[in-house]
């Protein structure tokens, strides 16, 4: 059909312009949601793994077995897999105790689960044997004294493909530590 009227076909025309503009418009939607919802998952994923870690230790301090201590901060980081062993995201915790003993920081104490076997304590392993403090730590623990630290691990792997379609990498493996006294 041929329109005969110069206002309708103008208006014919712009309508296939807006279809154009609509569709680029869509896109940069798109791009935004997607960006939106794994940056989310960033951050959750993040402050989930402080919040546990810091538990693990609070636990340790309140003299839970380390174990159980480990057992529950993997029940309490859902809806993250730190315990998973089959494919997908996983993670580790590692909570060791470690006394000053003769003014040598030493493990007396070390309890890990999860399904990322692939890591190791940055403080160290094996009971008796010595601790890796932070740099700059010094005086920690006092002699006799004990401290608590809670070690988490997990893999991140984004939802969405629009890291790599903008080229924006997000980090594969996270690391999270607290020291309770």
């Amino acid at each position: 059909m041929r329109l005969s009227n110069p206002l309708a076909r103008a208006v014919g025309n712009r309508s296939g312009q807006a279809l154009v503009e609509f569709v680029f418009e869509l896109m940069i939607l798109v791009v935004l949601l997607f960006g939106l919802i794994d940056v989310s998952r960033f951050l959750t994923t993040r402050q989930t793994l402080i919040n546990v870690s810091r538990e693990g230790s609070n636990l340790s301090l309140r003299q839970t077995s380390l174990s159980n201590a480990v057992a529950a901060v993997i029940a309490s980081a859902s809806p993250l897999t730190i315990g998973n062993t089959g494919s997908g995201p996983t993670g580790r915790v590692i909570i060791t105790e470690v006394t000053s003993i003769n003014n040598v920081n030493t493990i007396t104490d070390q309890y890990s689960q999860g399904g990322l076997t692939t890591v190791s304590s940055k403080i160290g392993t094996g009971i008796n044997n010595p601790a890796t403090m932070p740099a700059g730590v010094t005086g920690i623990p006092q002699p006799d004294d004990k401290v608590y630290i809670t070690e988490v691990y997990y893999t991140f792997e984004p939802i969405t493909p629009i890291g790599k379609l903008v080229q924006i990498a997000f980090p594969t493996q996270f690391y999270d530590v607290a020291y309770f006294l």
